[in-house]
Order: structure tokens, then sequence, then C-alpha cells
């Protein structure tokens, strides 16, 4: 007997456009809901495989495009249109005016100083110095344990192994470089192909394994990762002119640098781990254009904003962002739309992941200096009543 619950699958072509139409007569004969945007699309869902299970259709997100930005980084040098998908208004508008600034400015300093995506595999003993010793073992293999985790991939690379102990367990922090690909899955399968070679060498007293126990913090935020970083550590920076910080966001160097002080204290006071305005927004929509995991927003937008007021009355300014995951070949950065917002930047295919990264940071600071500028002015209220969602 058929269960008539089932969303339709076929075994063999679950990929087509007639299958994922199957899915949507399906889910409007059980809920009553049209779908006649959700099955509107231009691709071909065979294109699909390893991205997506039922298709039925799209989700359309409106995309623009803020700039140009100038970017001066090692890897990204010259002027952006950025492509941004979101349904915030007033999103674009704001990201844009930080953008123009900057680019007056001389443009953004972006920097990528850190680089590595872990797994961290848990061994639990059966005594605190029987974990004690493994971890001198580990140190002492660590030629060997890296030429096996290696020979899964050929773009990972193991960088090191950090270690970290509690009680009788010990966290192994396994830090790869991944080429252009965000590497989760990658270093997952090389982890785990290094750790079944140290089972098979019987480490004494050992009296559990587990791939994974919370310690690589993926997909949410942690103070380890804060520290020491996963995927790209970025930093971007740009010092603004006095007289332009007064002709183009309406303030002065010296009221924003008190703010920033503000918004310092706010944050401590609040436990927040960012003590900016909103990562998140330029993150996220970016993420969402180019094909990037946007769960990954959950790492990526915990950062740090400082800031200092120069003798001359100039602002300088700067964001770090210490986990931020991205790719620029493999995941959703081949699917068609995607793979244009990333041609647009020249960040598709191999060789570009770091300029994709200077590019988000560049971006958020664009944001950031916006957001900031519009609340000391009191003009955050009103931007909102004229291009968002304050319009009645």
């Amino acid at each position: 007997m058929s269960d008539n619950k089932k969303i339709p699958r076929h075994a063999d072509n679950d990929y087509s456009v007639e299958m994922a139409a199957s899915r949507r007569v399906f889910i409007t004969g059980k809920t009553g809901a049209k779908l006649d945007h959700v099955g509107s699309f231009s691709f071909d869902p065979a294109l699909l495989p390893g991205n997506i299970e039922n298709f039925s259709g799209v989700a359309q997100v409106p995309l623009g495009f803020a700039g140009p930005l100038k970017v001066c980084g090692e890897h990204a040098n010259g002027e952006f249109y950025i492509p941004m998908a979101t349904t915030e208004g007033t999103l674009l508008a704001s990201y844009n005016r930080g953008m123009r600034i900057a680019s007056a400015a001389g443009g953004i300093t972006a920097t990528v100083i850190d680089d590595c995506m872990q797994r961290a595999p848990l061994f639990v003993f059966d005594n605190a110095r029987s974990a004690r010793d493994f971890g001198l073992w580990v140190e002492s293999e660590f030629p060997a344990i890296a030429a096996v985790a290696e020979q899964t991939t050929s773009s990972g690379k193991l960088r090191d192994i950090q270690q970290f102990s509690q009680s009788k367990m010990r966290w192994l922090r396994f830090n790869f470089t991944t080429g252009d690909a965000a590497g989760q899955n990658m270093v997952s399968k090389a982890t785990h192909h290094a750790c079944q070679w140290i089972l098979q060498q019987k480490p004494a007293g050992l009296e559990h394994f587990t791939l994974a126990a919370n310690f690589d913090t993926d997909k949410k935020h942690s103070a380890v990762n804060a520290m020491h970083s996963r995927g790209k550590r970025v930093v971007a920076e740009v010092t603004l002119p006095a007289e332009m910080v007064t002709s183009v966001l309406h303030t002065s160097s010296q009221a924003m640098h008190y703010q920033r002080q503000l918004s310092n204290m706010g944050a401590m006071l609040a436990g927040s781990v960012n003590n900016g305005s909103h990562f998140a927004n330029g993150i996220t929509a970016m993420f969402i254009a180019c094909g990037q995991d946007v769960a990954n927003v959950a790492e990526a937008s915990a950062g740090m904003v400082y800031s200092e007021l120069k003798d001359n009355g100039d602002y300088y300014f700067s964001i770090t962002i210490p986990a931020l995951i991205v790719a620029t070949y493999g995941g959703g950065t081949g699917l068609p739309t995607q793979r244009e917002s990333l041609e647009v930047l020249g960040c598709y295919g191999s060789g570009k992941v770091n300029k994709l990264a200077e590019i988000i940071a560049a971006v958020v600071l664009c944001g950031e200096l916006s957001l900031g500028a519009a609340i000391v002015a009191d003009e955050w209220v009103s931007s909102h009543d004229k291009y968002g969602r304050n319009r009645p």
C-alpha cells in the first residue's frame, strides 16, 4: 500500500522538472496553498544533486547591487559592485552610503590574517594521566597523522593539532587549510580517516572515541573560534578624513568615537559576542547572493569593532571577523544565479576565496559605519520611514 502522506520521490530521476512539479501538486493538495511563484525557475534541476533533497522550486529573494566599493586588499584590489540579496528595506541604501564614503577616503584595506577549518574529535581515557600521555604521543606522531589525514583530500592540508583537556578527556582540534572550499565536509572526512589510524595504534587507557563532541562548534559561536579562528580571520580598516565624516555622514569624528565607547559598554553589559551593530546583515545578504552556507552566519556574525580618534580629527575604524567561512568552489557556488553573483565580483572558481573574504569584510565595515552614523545623527528611524518597513 502506498503512503499518501509521503512526499513523492523517484529512485532514478528525482531531479527533474516533472518531479519538482509532482511535489508541488502534492503539497498543494495537502495544504491548499498555491505554489505558482515557487515553481518559476530558470535552471535545470539536474544541477542540484548534492545541494538539496525533495527539490520542488525556488525561494526568490530580491537581489540588488551596491557600490562601487574600493577595496585595497592583497587579493581584492579595485572597485567592486556588491550583490546583496535581502528583503530588508534601507539595507542596500545604508551599505551604499558606507561604500561611498569609504571609497572616497581612498578605499578599505582588507587583510586575511589566518585561515583554518576544524574538526575536534574527543578521546576519553581511564584517567587524566593516560589522557596526558596520549597528548604527548599525538605531538610526536604529528607527521604520520598528517600524512594519513591528507590521503583523503587533494586540497586540504593539516596545519596543526591543538589539544584541550578536561578531566580524563582530550579534545584534538585538527586545523586544516582547505583551498577554495569552505571545507567542513572535507575536514570531517580527513579527520575521521586520521582518527581511525590513531585508534588502530591502540592508545593506552582509551575508553571511548567520538568524531565530534561540540568543541569545534560548527555553525555556532564559541570563544575558542574567536580566539583561534575558524575559516578566514579577516580585518578591514579605513581612516576617514574629519571633513568627510561631516559632509557625508552628517556628524563628526568626535561624536562617532564617543558613540563607539557607549556601544562597547552596552555590548559588554549585555554579554554580546559582537560590539558592532549588524555584521549579520551584510554577511547574510552576500551569502544568499553568492551561494554560501547561510548557517555559517552564526559564526561569522560574531566580531569586533575598534576605532581611534586621530589627533587631526580623522577617524580610524576597523572590523575583525574571526570566523568567516566562505567558498568560491563547491557547495552552492556553482548554481546559476549564485555563480553569476560571484562572477560579478570576479570571485568564482579556484584561487579566489581570499579575495571574496576581503570583499565581504570590507562590506561589513561599510554597514557598520553607515548605521553607526545614522544613530549618532538621529537619521536611523527617519531612514526606515522613507525606505524601509516603517512606511505607512
